[in-house]
């Protein structure tokens, strides 16, 4: 059956680094709490340093998400993945982008 997925907003700022370098900072991010797997920050693009990522030729698809879309920056290969077009019911992710917890880093800052 499908996994319970639940979208909460965060009420702190979140930056992701990825060595040493902030990649993202957002007070806009989403966290996504899906049965089985570590909660994820999903940041609108908006926020994400998208000029130093670039599209992977990584695929997936998620039956309860949608069509997967990954990033890679430098090295670090598929390090973050976004659902441009989310299906019904996950419209609130839609263009915003999630960070591996492998080589990228988020931290919450408080205040």
């Amino acid at each position: 059956h499908a996994p319970c997925i639940e979208l909460h907003p965060v009420n702190q700022r979140v930056q992701v680094h990825v060595d040493g370098k902030l990649i993202a900072d957002s007070i806009q991010a989403l966290e996504l709490r899906e049965t089985g797997y570590p909660p994820r920050h999903y940041i609108p693009h908006e926020d994400v340093r998208m000029d130093l990522l670039t599209t992977s030729e990584t695929t997936t698809s998620c039956p309860f998400k949608g069509h997967t879309v990954y990033f890679s920056l430098g090295d670090n290969k598929d390090i973050a993945w976004s659902y441009e077009q989310p299906i019904e019911g996950m419209g609130a992710i839609a263009g915003m982008v999630a960070f591996t917890g492998e080589g990228a880093k988020a931290h919450m800052l408080y205040g």
